[in-house]
């Protein structure tokens, strides 16, 4: 549980950065960053694993580039739903991908210690 609270708050937070630092990200609050951030998390967890199993022999051709296609692609999904967090683009969206993740990675290792 309290990972999960942490996963969230830090996807929050790592939204917020994103936000800050890329000019194609708008977030119009932390009320709208905490919903999207829950929005993330529950396409994360139901649509996502369905779409990489899909797209299973794409990521090995890829070498697991592909993977960062999908999660562009759910980020752009939840940007379409929630209210309050706009995406510019698919390059703007790629970015924000990667801060998600190095911010995530960070949280889960301090953590951990």
């Amino acid at each position: 549980m309290k990972g999960g609270i942490a996963s969230w708050l830090g996807t929050a937070f790592a939204l917020l950065v994103g936000a800050w630092l890329l000019g194609g990200v708008e977030i119009s609050g932390i009320f709208a960053a905490l919903l999207a951030a829950l929005i993330i998390g529950l396409v994360n967890a139901f649509i996502k694993p369905v779409l990489f199993l899909l797209t299973l022999p794409i990521t090995l051709v890829t070498l697991g580039l592909f993977a960062l296609i999908l999660n562009v692609l759910m980020l752009g999904l939840a940007a379409w739903l929630s209210p309050g967090f706009h995406i510019a683009g698919f390059w703007s969206a790629a970015l924000l991908a990667i801060v998600i993740a190095i911010i995530n990675a960070l949280i889960g290792k301090a953590l951990d210690d």
